[in-house]
């Protein structure tokens, strides 16, 4: 139980890029990808500002080879997790335990949606194909069926922290024999649904969005998927290059204060850093960089900076939220943010938060305002916190 749990491989797809090459390309000329709905169905259009995949659904079909009835929340989460795996090569990998830990909130609900519509306009009418797959294992199903993994499956669901407790978990599967290898992370796609609820809850920026800013107005929604490969110390010595780095740290604390928002002095925040830190047997001071979770919604960057402020101050590490690029995918964004944070560790990055302009009145600190390479990098901080006061940390560190 005392091995560490390396990192071997990642695949990423959001509004910035469709794999991990192009996302890095984006971060590098600081170009978010939000932009006008093209592609959902929404009386939205031309109003609220999104983060789309820049593959249509036909794109994405042929680009995979899955079932054309497939969700696009699938569709998404085959395509970041088949390039993990890909790119961690791992010789014999279904010769030994593997596992697929996937996270998602909204399910097939792309087509649920549509059958509903038409359904609700005929109940003659609509096609039931389009509900068969509406609940959330059945996307992680799908693909596990289709990268051949059979050994351990399972799905999670906790909001906006769903895809780091799915690393969260695989580390420990991992830790205690019972996997050797395990892909996790997470993918949702946007739907009506979550676009309707989101700005019924008034927290949607009709700009693009500005987190940990004074003036900060609200998030934007994005979609996509991000996994890692996480495998033992076994398998990391027959891999045919080193591991990225390690996961060192991880914790998951709730501090139940209302159903949406986060708790005013931080608790939940505060307490998931805190014992990210204790397991990785770090202080504050040993991080060097925080992808911060950064909605860019009042509560939640007041919430979050609240608890960084009681737990790094006087001294702040270079800190910002890669929502300004990507929106808030929702439950695949703690995914994403660990390939970001693996990234960072690997390529010696700090990522801007894109059109940040003036600090938060209550915080002594702001995060950072341009892209930064070739830094010294060995301890990342990824924080991921969801409704109902749901927080999940995670901390990679360099071997």
């Amino acid at each position: 139980m005392g091995s560490q749990v390396y990192i071997a491989g990642l695949g990423v797809i959001s509004g910035i890029g469709n794999n991990v090459a192009e996302h890095l390309a984006s971060f590098e000329r600081e170009e978010a990808g939000m932009g006008d709905i093209t592609l959902l169905n929404t009386v939205h259009k031309g109003q609220l500002p999104v983060a789309e995949v820049k593959l249509s659904h036909d794109e994405l079909i042929t680009i995979s080879g899955l079932p054309e009835r497939s969700s696009r929340t699938t569709l998404l989460s085959y395509m970041a997790a088949k390039e993990a795996l890909d790119d961690a090569a791992i010789p014999g990998v279904h010769s030994v335990r593997t596992g697929f830990i996937s996270a998602n909130s909204v399910g097939g609900m792309d087509k649920s949606e549509d059958f509903f519509a038409e359904f609700l306009a005929d109940n003659n009418k609509g096609k039931l194909r389009n509900i068969s797959d509406h609940e959330c294992g059945s996307m992680t199903e799908i693909v596990a069926d289709k990268l051949g993994i059979k050994g351990f499956i399972t799905t999670i669901s906790t909001a906006c922290s769903s895809s780091a407790n799915s690393i969260f978990y695989a580390a420990r599967l991992i830790k205690n024999g019972i996997l050797d290898v395990a892909i996790a992370g997470g993918t949702d796609s946007l739907t009506k649904f979550t676009l309707n609820g989101f700005n019924t809850l008034m927290i949607v920026d009709k700009e693009f969005c500005k987190p940990f800013d004074e003036h900060r107005e609200g998030l934007n929604l994005g979609e996509g998927a991000g996994y890692i490969v996480l495998v033992s110390d076994k398998v990391a010595k027959t891999l045919n290059r080193a591991p990225y780095c390690v996961i060192s740290g991880y914790n998951n604390s709730n501090d139940a204060f209302h159903q949406t928002a986060s708790s005013p002095d931080g608790t939940g925040s505060y307490l998931a850093m805190q014992g990210a830190l204790n397991k990785a047997g770090l202080q504050p001071s040993d991080i060097d960089y925080i992808n911060l979770h950064g909605t860019g919604t009042p509560n939640n960057d007041s919430a979050e900076g609240t608890a960084v402020k009681r737990l790094f101050d006087p001294h702040y590490p270079p800190m910002s939220s890669t929502k300004s690029y990507t929106g808030h995918t929702l439950g695949a964004s703690g995914g994403i943010e660990a390939v970001f944070s693996v990234l960072a560790i690997k390529h010696g990055i700090i990522y801007p938060n894109l059109r940040f302009e003036t600090r938060m009145s209550e915080l002594p600190f702001g995060p950072e305002k341009h892209f930064r390479s070739g830094q010294d990098i060995k301890h990342v901080m990824s924080n991921s916190f969801g409704f109902g006061g749901n927080c999940a940390s995670l901390i990679f560190s360099a071997t």
